[in-house]
């Protein structure tokens, strides 16, 4: 059954209302009476029986989730912060104040897998239509960046002791005997192993890298045979891993990167500080006038840039609700000149242009620059740096809850410029008034 939230102006006789001592122009409160949670709640209700016990509240689960997003933390640092914050917790839909968590941290995991990449777009949606008209401007920028997950840096020989020690660990689960658990010669190839690009320790290391790779094979070929029918097919997807990531060579393509992830992929971006990242290709689009996030889409695998513009337009018109005329593009998208109605706009030589005409392509594509602080921004500030959530279904949530993050705080930025202009108006108006105050008195008594 779907939770309902409390009804925030009713009150208590024990309790005062969130309303009755909290700042009314705050920037969360003014975004919570900006978003349309009872469209969140129709959207989201036929995920939800109507029998049995009653689930948290739609608002605070979808309320949890921007703020995590919003203040960069996780969903085991954002429940204490609720619990501390009373503007999070009007945010949420709270009446009055709560000492307690109101939720366990693992609810989050399953409200992301209930509502999925689907539901998370409701949420991405209404993150743009907050801003009006600014959100629908025809004219966008679309670049692509690399979001990285949270694995280490893979090297075979890691992936080999992963792969003896989930073995060892399969064994022990199923009570299989193996011949050998291998656990100190293991752990002394691995030192061995250690600084393998130096001329006299190369042999060795080698050999010991060679070692790793050869016990792990003989692992897994002897769960093959030890373990029971039933058992073997429960496990068969992992060991099939195993088979993959031990066969795999230097140049193949689609290689596994990590065991727990291997849907990562390695994209080179041409960095000088970080020549490969590892996770998954994304696709970012933006409006030319007010940089709003319109499309956040994320991609599998490691496709071409010009491979990613057509469902970055499908979700650019599926959210807005409009086709976008010209679509901005940097030199990584050569060969598309149109898709549907949009013209794909990318920098060439002009030799072929008018001086005016030079001018203003050269504006344009100025301008189409500001997404790369953009996509900074959403790395660094809104958790897409690193991306913690598991598979492709967590590369598409965590993208599109990173943008309207973005757009969230873009709008109450604005809020807040507009509340200092007017603090700033008054002020001035009121030094005005008591300046003619102050010479009108004075001229008075010039003339007595």
């Amino acid at each position: 059954m779907i939770g309902k939230s409390p009804i925030q102006e009713q009150k208590n006789l024990f309790q005062p209302l969130l309303t009755e001592f909290l700042n009314m122009g705050h920037e969360l409160i003014l975004l919570s009476n900006e978003i349309s949670w009872d469209e969140l709640e129709k959207g989201f209700s036929p995920l939800y029986s109507s029998t049995g016990t009653p689930g948290k509240p739609i608002r605070l689960m979808c309320g949890l989730l921007i703020l995590k997003q919003l203040y960069d933390l996780g969903d085991e640092t954002v429940i204490p912060a609720w619990i501390q914050n009373p503007y999070f917790q009007y945010f949420c839909g709270e009446a009055h104040f709560q000492w307690k968590q109101p939720c366990d941290p693992s609810d989050l995991v399953h409200f992301r897998k209930r509502i999925g990449a689907d539901g998370i777009e409701k949420i991405f949606t209404q993150s743009v239509r907050i801003h009006g008209r600014q959100g629908q401007n025809k004219n966008i920028n679309i670049d692509s960046t690399a979001q990285e997950k949270n694995i280490t840096f893979p090297t075979d020989t890691k992936l080999r002791k992963k792969i003896i020690d989930k073995c060892v660990a399969i064994a022990k689960k199923e009570n299989v005997e193996l011949r050998q658990s291998y656990k100190r010669t293991v752990k002394k190839c691995l030192l061995q192993s250690r600084f393998s690009r130096h001329p006299k320790r190369r042999k060795q290391a080698r050999a010991a890298q060679r070692k790793i790779k050869t016990i792990a094979a003989r692992l897994v070929r002897e769960l093959y045979r030890k373990l029971p029918e039933q058992t073997l097919s429960y496990h068969q997807n992992k060991l099939a891993l195993f088979t993959r990531v031990l066969n795999q060579q230097l140049n193949d393509k689609d290689k596994i990167y990590s065991l727990h992830e291997p849907e990562v992929s390695c994209i080179a971006k041409g960095k000088a500080h970080k020549p490969y990242e590892f996770g998954n290709k994304a696709s970012i689009a933006t409006t030319q006038s007010g940089n709003i996030i319109v499309a956040a889409v994320s991609f599998q695998g490691n496709p071409h840039d010009s491979k990613t513009l057509d469902k970055t337009l499908e979700q650019h018109q599926r959210i807005t609700g409009i086709e976008a005329e010209s679509a901005n593009v940097d030199r990584g998208y050569p060969g598309v000149k149109r898709i549907r109605n949009t013209q794909i706009i990318m920098p060439d030589n002009g030799n072929n242009n008018t001086p005016y005409e030079k001018q203003k392509m050269k504006t344009r594509f100025r301008r189409r620059a500001s997404i790369e602080p953009v996509i900074s921004h959403m790395k660094h500030q809104y958790r897409m740096i690193t991306n913690y959530l598991k598979g492709a279904t967590g590369d598409a949530i965590n993208i599109m809850m990173s943008a309207a993050a973005f757009n969230f705080k873009s709008w109450m930025n604005k809020i807040r410029r507009k509340l200092f202009f007017a603090f700033s108006q008054l002020c001035h108006t009121i030094d005005f008034i008591l300046q003619f105050v102050f010479y009108s008195a004075r001229l008075r008594l010039v003339k007595d």
